[in-house]
Order: structure tokens, then sequence, then C-alpha cells
């Protein structure tokens, strides 16, 4: 945005608003969050697309901030026996899974459940470096989509595609099998892409041919995905005014890059709603445990939610491999790449790729925004 230019109504992507909100500036490893701002319109957004009531809502909102806040203590409390965490919705809580039932009393101290769990966090994350390792010897068939740990189901689960098994399939299954507890999964699998998309007007930042979306104010400029950098590596905004150039990316093997601004353009901690929800204010970037309901705003399909499905997750994208990503019941489509997700005021990451639509449903997944904070040593903008 120009220096002249102060404010845009119903401005899209990068939200360039006054300065008058009071930018603190945060490091990666941000304080405890404390009670989240219950946004009466993020408070809809979550009932329309998670089926809650208003109360419903409300509640699971404290409830998952106490789950992201104990998550780091239980995971120490339960030590080598540590078998993976997430939130369980019904519950309220978080649950945390033990090969050792004697770490139990040590992790309910700190406010988690805990269940039995037959294989440790260590020996499933070895299994999926094992296929992670395959990837990178491109000897991963197209037809499978995607790989992470699930501890709730106690193995690595693999998405494959139903119209794509084939031999090369069976054979690569066979192979990963071998080495631990491995479970197939074919429900609404389809092959990854990137949501990136040719240039429409009015929409939030271009690079080339492209058009993508703004994931997170940091001193300086922005966080956004890596796949959206091309051309010249100059970004222009939603008015095609120059907006900085690509100080950093990487794709594929990660999903995110780092634009440093410029052109009169300056930086706010918030996400956008679009009109949909009140813009929501960034105040930190606690990573939430699976079964989390995440938001997603993007210049494309705007403000949407759902829940965060895994952790850790690998993509086979068409042009590579993708590790450490975070995977979602979320939908996005081309243009939302680099966008926002959020899990009430604490940052979670930028859209990365998936598959499906906002009509029929479908996954999405997002780099971790902690991750691009540390590569480039940045400091995120919060409230």
């Amino acid at each position: 945005m120009r220096c002249s230019r102060m404010t845009r109504v119903g401005m899209t992507g990068l939200l360039v608003v006054g300065m008058a909100l009071g930018l603190t500036p945060t490091s990666s490893a941000a304080p405890a969050p404390a009670e989240p701002a219950l946004s009466p319109a993020m408070v809809q957004a979550m009932r329309q697309d998670l089926g809650l009531d208003e109360q419903q809502a409300k509640t699971r909102i404290r409830q998952e901030a106490t789950a992201t806040k104990i998550a780091s203590d239980a995971t120490t409390a339960a030590g080598d026996a540590y078998g993976g965490s997430w939130f369980d919705a019904a519950k309220g809580k978080l649950v945390v899974a033990l090969t050792d039932q004697a770490k139990a009393r040590a992790v309910r101290a700190t406010g988690a459940e805990t269940t039995t769990a037959t294989h440790s966090a260590a020996k499933l994350a070895s299994v999926k470096s094992g296929i992670d390792g395959l990837s990178k010897a491109k000897a991963v068939p197209a037809g499978v989509s995607a790989w992470r740990v699930d501890a709730r189901q106690g193995g690595v689960v693999v998405d494959v595609q139903p119209g794509a098994w084939n031999a090369d399939v069976d054979a690569f299954l066979a192979t990963v099998k071998k080495t631990g507890p491995v479970i197939v999964n074919t429900e609404g699998v389809q092959a990854p892409t990137t949501f990136a998309a040719g240039t429409v007007g009015g929409d939030p930042y271009y690079v080339g041919p492209y058009r993508c979306s703004i994931g997170f104010s940091v001193h300086g400029g922005y966080v956004t995905a890596g796949h959206c950098a091309a051309g010249d590596g100059v970004a222009y905004g939603w008015d095609r005014s120059y907006q900085g150039n690509f100080a950093g990316s990487s794709f594929p093997g990660n999903d995110y890059a780092f634009v440093r601004t410029g052109g009169g353009w300056w930086n706010v901690p918030v996400v956008l709603g679009w009109g949909q929800v009140s813009d929501a204010l960034v105040r930190g970037s606690w990573e939430a445990p699976p079964g989390t309901s995440v938001c997603r705003s993007g210049s494309t399909t705007h403000w949407h939610c759902g829940v965060i499905q895994g952790r850790n997750e690998t993509i086979n994208y068409a042009q590579g491999a993708v590790y450490e990503m975070v995977g979602t019941s979320v939908c996005a489509e081309g243009g939302d790449s680099g966008g926002s997700f959020i899990t009430g005021d604490q940052a979670q990451g930028v859209t990365s790729g998936g598959y499906g639509n906002c009509s029929s449903g479908g996954r999405t997944w997002f780099q971790p925004v902690n991750e691009i904070l540390r590569v480039y040593g940045l400091t995120l903008l919060t409230a």
C-alpha cells in the first residue's frame, strides 16, 4: 500500500490498517496464552463450520487454550513413555497416550488425561522418518498423498488415492509395513496440489503470474508460502503497487517464505475476517495439539474453520515432498496459498496446499509458523 492511501474498506490478504493497534514484538517462544478473546463473529464461524451452538463454541475455545498451554508440561512429565497427545473435544481436555502407566499420575497432575499406548511417540516418529527417507529417494508412488503419525490410532497413517492404487503402491506399503505400525487410509483421499492461482484483480498480493495470500506480519515484513515465490521475486500488493521482495523461500522440502516489505507498506498483527468474522488480533504462536479447532483466512475462499488432524505430516506433491506439515479438515482453493491459520488468538501457520474445495469440502495442510520464525530469525508481531 502506498503511504498516501491510509485505509481500505474490505481489505484483502495483508490487512494494512493504521498503526493505532500498538505493536509488540514477540519471539517464536511466546508466553503462555492468556484467556482467549471470544470474538462473537469467530464464534459464529466455528458454529457454522464445526456444527456447534454458541455456548459449545465458547467452551471449546477456552478448553483448547488450556490444552495448548499444558501440552509442553504434560509431554515432559510423560518422558520416554510419551506416545503422543491430542485434544479430545468430547472430554474437553488434552489426552496423553502412555506406554508406561507409572507416569500417569505425573501427567494428570498437569491437567491432562491419560490413555494407554502400544508404541511410543519415538517409535512412530522413526517409522515416519523411514518413509520420509523413501520420499527423498523418490521411492514413494504418486498414488500416495501423505503420511503422518496418528497417536490416537497408534500408528503411521498413509493416505492412498483409491483411483491410483496400483502395483507400485502395493510394493511401497509392503516395504513400510515391515518397519512398524502402518495404517492405510483411502477415505476422501485425492492428489494434493498447492493453492496458488492465476492473476485475479483486487486480491492480496501478486508475484509474476500468480496470486497468493499473506500469512502473518513479522518485524520487517510477512511470512507466506514458499511455492508462491516466482519470477523476479518482487511482490505487489492488492493495488498493484510495489510491496516488497522475497528475502528467503523454500519449496519443496519446506513450504515457507519471508517477504521484506517496502514501498510504504507496513505490518500489523491482524488476520483478516473478510466481513464474515471480526478481524482477529494475533497475540502469540503457541502450537495447538491435534483435535483442536483452527480457522483459516485466504484471499479466495476467505474465512473457514475446521480441526487439526495431525502434526508432522509429509505431503507428496508433484513437485516433491514437503515435511513437518500440519494437516487439517479446513477447506481451501487456489489463491489461498500462504494465508493464515489461527486458533483463538494464537498464530499456527501458513496455508500450503491440499485437495477438495469449499463447496464439497477437502483437506488442507499448513506450514507451522514457528519454524519459519526460527529459520529466518524473525519476530512475530503481536497485539
